[in-house]
């Protein structure tokens, strides 16, 4: 009993503070949604598309954060700072660079890749003006994960949360103003986000540099480290692009729908992300004890932390679902007054309700898997599971199926992966200490 009461406070201790910061990203998400919703159906069906190229590219990189964390939790929990701190700073410097050549990429390729998402030429210009003015956020995304991960592995939870928060705070103000006050509208917000995210990335790698230099670690760009972050976020970056390819599948297969439906699509897949940042807190819990606990090569903390974190993931995703599902009456009211829209709507957002108590539990392992280092692993089964749902969710498109049956096609992909991630938990294989 005093075993299960230690490693529920450690879990709590770090799930707390990160579920705080985790959901006030979505929640700038939610704002953007919810004020361009209220200009119209193609601005928000705009939004829908931009929002997944943003995601995908950010997407992509989040190996900055989970690799980072990973890899410092491991030299923390080991009593080896300046090994923690070089690797903290190698993955700023990567961050950078990635960020600088893929703002500028999203930014030349704003307009064809907007005309061949969107479901009309008018829905293509706003989403081709939003991608434009949000390209220039992309560096401050990267830095923001990969300071974050750096933070999260020497268990330092609080100073993201506030960074977070406030960046969300000045988010939803900005945007008010620039949408509505000035008139911008669709520009609007995409300018007021990226301010908010240039605060919040400063406030963190500065927050980072510091801590380095505390230990010793010079702030100056060092190959090295750098190619080390590189080499280690390769299987990561496998593992996310599956799952970015899914939701590019699945938005491509909502355009066909039309307009109304691409819309709903945006709304639901925003809820869903919402969800998704929640649970992933107990996600994050699993990446920094994972790596500290098998960093100081203890075996039977790592079982006992992961059988609770997994008790909680299912647990945390019933609640949600339930939550969602007894809201979604309401929720349509909150992003959108088209009829059209919200008769799609009601049934998506139903559907993406049933699946959270599974993506609870996914998460977790995923979390788990993360922190021990098990890469190569998620990359494979990512690929499994991707091969699963892509014939389930063109299923859908060719037969017109509708939006409700994309969702379920996604439950599946869900499905898909509970499925490998627990084979390769009850092998024990990625239990490897030190």
């Amino acid at each position: 009993m005093e075993n299960t009461r230690g490693t529920s406070r450690q879990i709590l201790a770090v799930a707390l503070p990160a579920f705080a910061a985790l959901v006030a990203e979505p929640v700038m998400l939610l704002a953007d949604t919810a004020m361009i919703g209220h200009l119209g159906t193609p601005e928000l069906a705009g939004l829908a598309v931009a929002s997944v190229v943003l995601t995908t590219i950010v997407g992509l990189c989040v190996f900055l954060a989970y690799g980072t964390t990973s890899a410092v939790a491991r030299s923390h929990g080991a009593g080896r700072e300046a090994e923690a701190g070089a690797q903290a700073v190698g993955g700023i410097w990567l961050a950078a660079g990635l960020g600088v050549g893929l703002g500028m990429l999203a930014a030349l390729l704003a307009r064809p890749v907007s005309t061949a998402l969107a479901s009309s030429t008018e829905v293509a210009d706003h989403a081709s003006t939003y991608l434009a003015i949000s390209a220039a956020g992309v560096p401050a995304m990267l830095l923001a994960l990969a300071a974050t991960g750096a933070l999260r592995g020497v268990l330092d939870l609080r100073t993201p949360l506030y960074a977070t928060v406030s960046a969300c705070v000045a988010n939803v103000g900005l945007n008010a103003v620039l949408i509505y006050g000035l008139g911008w509208g669709v520009a609007g917000a995409a300018l007021g986000t990226v301010v908010a995210q240039w605060g919040a990335a400063v406030w963190l790698v500065t927050t980072v540099v510091r801590r380095a230099s505390a230990d010793g670690v010079s702030s100056r760009p060092r190959l090295a480290p750098v190619l080390d972050a590189a080499r280690a976020g390769v299987p990561l970056l496998i593992r996310t692009a599956t799952l970015r390819v899914a939701v590019l599948l699945a938005t491509a297969v909502a355009a066909t729908f039309g307009d109304a439906s691409l819309a709903a699509y945006q709304v639901t897949a925003i809820v869903v992300t919402f969800c998704a940042f929640a649970l992933d807190a107990i996600a994050i819990a699993g990446q920094t004890l994972t790596g500290r606990a098998l960093g100081a090569g203890d075996a039977d903390l790592t079982q006992a932390l992961t059988s609770q974190m997994l008790r909680w993931g299912w647990g945390m995703g019933a609640a949600i679902g339930l939550v969602v599902a007894a809201l979604t009456p309401w929720l349509p009211a909150a992003f959108t007054t088209d009829p059209a829209v919200v008769d799609v709507l009601v049934p998506a957002l139903l559907a993406a309700a049933l699946v959270q108590p599974l993506s609870g539990a996914v998460f977790v392992l995923d979390g788990v898997l993360i922190g021990a280092g098990d890469g190569r692993y998620l990359a494979v089964a990512g690929a499994v599971a991707l091969v699963a749902y892509a014939p389930f969710a063109l299923l859908a498109g060719v037969t017109d199926a509708g939006l409700t049956w994309l969702w379920v096609a996604y439950a599946g992909f869900i499905a898909a992966r509970w499925v490998t991630l627990e084979h390769r938990r009850r092998s024990g294989r990625w239990i490897v200490l030190g």
